[in-house]
């Protein structure tokens, strides 16, 4: 009988290390070193009888998706759930992925299809309560407090179930691994054992994952890899709207976001996010309104700054919301090409309500935004200002123009300050500038 090897893995990356360490050397982690058996996976392993084919003669699978009952999820995933897929849903403790996946599962048991949720985490009575608070449920949705998934296949096989839902992987564990629910080896293990019931059973599986303090999805990368569909769930405790955003997505764009509104009886669709986010909107100096593309959604969001006399050695520049290392240049670029004397000031960015704004097509805004706060000048008031602002000065152009403006013009904007284009929207007032100084004399 061959000898049973160990080694220590690294619960956060899944680093291999023959002895303990106390920092991982891949992912600097301190104490997440676990001992753990290794099995050689090639010991059971029989030639394969595959055939290599030529790619004329392999013929075309159509994607079959399920429409969910949920327009903003279904127009994440790219139309609708497809079959026999596995999605992996992320998020922070409390932000609603066990109540978005109960309600999906509310819709497609009212379609007549079976749906088994197990849960490692709560009993059938926990879930039970937040299903009354949530709505009506149908007689096709099982409930399943287990966290043996061999177990939960076997149930699942006798429901014939279509959809298949659990919270959370890092509950789950396999009997013939030794190592303990959570570890490397079992959230691989249980992985890879969904991912066979997805696809060979033709089953829809939706796993729920913790997320660590860095806001990664915990247990190893390959997680992610062996998924077809990896969901973030973002927010935070002091605004009411979530965000799911697809980070991977087999069958369809992974710039999608669908935006939702968590209330007491769940999660709501916000159809026309851009009004939630200008809702509040300050009509004082160092605010503009810009437009994110978010995969074929255009978003209205307002960015603030604030400029004030520093009483540091170093002034300060903080942002929330906006890419730090673009605020740096942008600010070089304003004391450069345009004169402003920030030196001395301490500048903070931010985008209301909560939204991450990253593309180079915000520049224009932030830069405005600053201006503004430094000459005490209002920016222009229902105007929407769009442009990526390059080293010199100049004010570049950026893609979905056409997309942003006819966002604007929805919500009654109809003035725009945007690079030079060709691009043309009845009823908008297009004020194009060709570098940052043109862009300033637009400054109350």
């Amino acid at each position: 009988m061959a000898k049973v090897k160990y080694a220590f893995v690294c619960s956060e990356c899944g680093y291999l290390s023959p002895q303990w360490l106390g920092r991982c050397p891949d992912c600097s982690q301190f104490n997440t070193m676990a001992e753990e058996e290794m099995k050689n996976p090639f010991e059971e392993t029989k030639h394969s009888t595959n055939r290599a084919v030529a790619i004329t003669e392999v013929k075309s699978a159509q994607v079959n998706r399920s429409v969910s009952g949920i327009k903003e999820f279904d127009r994440l995933l790219g139309g609708g759930i497809v079959n026999s897929s596995l999605v992996l849903l992320g998020g922070a403790p409390g932000i609603g992925k066990s109540t978005l996946l109960l309600q999906l599962a509310s819709k497609l048991a009212g379609n007549n299809i079976k749906v088994l949720i197990a849960s490692g985490e709560e009993s059938e009575e926990q879930i039970k309560i937040r299903a009354d608070r949530i709505s009506n449920m149908s007689s096709n949705l099982y409930v399943l407090a287990e966290n043996n998934l061999e177990a939960i296949e076997q149930q699942a096989d006798e429901l014939k179930a279509d959809v298949l839902i659990i919270d959370s992987i890092q509950t789950m564990f396999l009997p013939h691994i030794s190592s303990a629910p959570g570890s490397v080896s079992q959230v691989r293990e249980c992985t890879a054992k969904l991912t066979k019931i997805a696809k060979s059973k033709s089953r829809i599986v939706f796993i729920i994952g913790h997320v660590t303090k860095e806001g990664a999805i915990a247990g190893p990368r390959i997680l992610e890899h062996m998924v077809d569909t990896v969901l973030y769930f973002e927010g935070d405790s002091f605004h009411n709207h979530r965000i799911i955003r697809a980070v991977k997505n087999r069958f369809g764009s992974t710039n999608e976001i669908a935006v939702f509104n968590m209330a007491e009886d769940g999660l709501r669709e916000i159809n026309n996010p851009s009004e939630i986010f200008l809702s509040n909107k300050a009509n004082e100096n160092g605010s503009t309104i810009t437009a994110a593309v978010e995969g074929s959604r255009a978003l209205l969001v307002e960015i603030q700054a604030l400029v004030c006399n520093s009483t540091y050695p170093n002034p300060r520049r903080q942002s929330a919301g906006l890419d730090y290392n673009r605020i740096a240049i942008i600010i070089a670029v304003l004391q450069k090409r345009a004169g402003l004397s920030l030196s001395d000031k301490d500048i903070y960015a931010n985008v209301a309500g909560g939204l991450r704004v990253f593309e180079a097509a915000a520049d224009l805004a932030i830069a405005l935004s600053i201006a503004s706060s430094l000459k005490n000048r209002e920016a222009p008031a229902d105007t929407i200002v769009f442009g990526e602002l390059g080293l010199s000065g100049e004010i570049r152009q950026v893609n979905n123009i056409e997309l942003r403006l006819k966002e604007a013009l929805k919500l009654g904007i109809k003035k725009a300050i945007l690079p030079k284009t060709k691009v043309k929207v009845k009823g908008m007032d297009l004020q194009a500038v060709e570098n940052i100084s043109q862009a300033l004399d637009y400054l109350s």
